[in-house]
């Protein structure tokens, strides 16, 4: 098993984070801003509450001029409804 023990240990390991960071999309997406007016994003993610992808979609909805966003997941959400995000800049 020493060839995935980085796996064993994440499992126990609450701190490590295996989603894409926010930081690393807005560096990428910040390249094509333009390309997402008056589009549909739809993201289909484990949790739209965790997910950055979404986050960064829902933040910068209205600096993007998107027409709609739209997450879907197959599962509740352990944090659903515990949090808001602000989509107004704030």
């Amino acid at each position: 098993m020493a060839g995935n023990s980085n796996l064993h240990m994440s499992r126990s390991d609450k701190a490590d984070e295996f989603y894409t960071q926010l930081p690393l999309i807005e560096n990428e997406l910040k390249h094509y801003k333009e390309h997402f007016k008056d589009k549909v994003v739809f993201c289909n993610c484990d949790d739209p509450y965790e997910s950055n992808f979404f986050k960064y979609f829902a933040i910068n909805f209205n600096s993007l001029g998107l027409k709609k966003l739209i997450a879907t997941c197959y599962i509740g959400s352990p944090i659903a409804n515990t949090h808001q995000i602000n989509i107004n800049g704030g």
